[in-house]
């Protein structure tokens, strides 16, 4: 598929400087500016789903404010739910540990929420906000196992305290849902929710 830094004439921006995110876009052609929200991020919902749909908004509505006309601003935000707890980036090998030990021998969720933000004419939007849930189980770990993966640096950036995309594939022991969506951007859904979304602005 070619690569294009543009969706239908309109010029893509993604607000996060993820580069999981940033090769995900690519697998669908899209090759997008990054221009990473740096508003702190803040929620005080509970429910993941509304959690990441909240964040999401967030850093796409804090990039639009700087686009042009004829942009479209993509915003996303990844957790893991374990236990009734929202799990997001460990940053440090003890807390990744932590994570890692909750999710091992079970089954958890993870949730990414996603804006798509149309920037156009007279300070204009048009959007619109949705989240994706993947079942994800893991096979039980050794001490050892969570304990090298924890120590490894994999994990400190990644939602949950781990990347399927990475050596922590060795403990997945299978899904229910989209593979992406787990990696950060659930494409099948973004693709569908763009098509509809341009569609309603040529109707305009």
């Amino acid at each position: 598929m070619e690569v294009k830094d543009n969706w239908n004439g309109w010029k893509v921006v993604l607000a996060s400087g993820s580069p999981r995110r940033k090769e995900l876009l690519a697998q669908i052609g899209i090759n997008p500016q990054i221009i990473p929200s740096r508003l702190e991020e803040h929620t005080e919902e509970k429910r993941p789903e509304a959690a990441v749909m909240e964040l999401s908004r967030q850093k796409a509505e804090d990039v639009a404010m700087g686009c042009t006309p004829g942009t479209l601003v993509i915003g996303a935000d990844t957790v893991v739910a374990a236990g009734g707890e929202i799990l997001g980036k460990p940053g440090t090998p003890m807390r990744a540990y932590e994570m890692v030990e909750m999710l091992q021998g079970s089954t958890h969720q993870v949730y990414t929420g996603v804006t798509l933000l149309l920037c156009m004419e007279e300070g204009r939007r048009h959007g619109v906000t949705f989240a994706e849930k993947t079942e994800v189980s893991v096979y039980p770990m050794e001490e050892e196992e969570l304990r090298r993966y924890a120590e490894s640096g994999e994990p400190l950036d990644k939602a949950g305290g781990y990347g399927i995309q990475g050596s922590f594939a060795a403990y997945i022991k299978g899904i229910i849902g989209d593979y992406s969506n787990v990696v950060g951007l659930p494409l099948g859904r973004l693709y569908q929710e763009l098509k509809v979304l341009l569609s309603e602005t040529q109707e305009d």
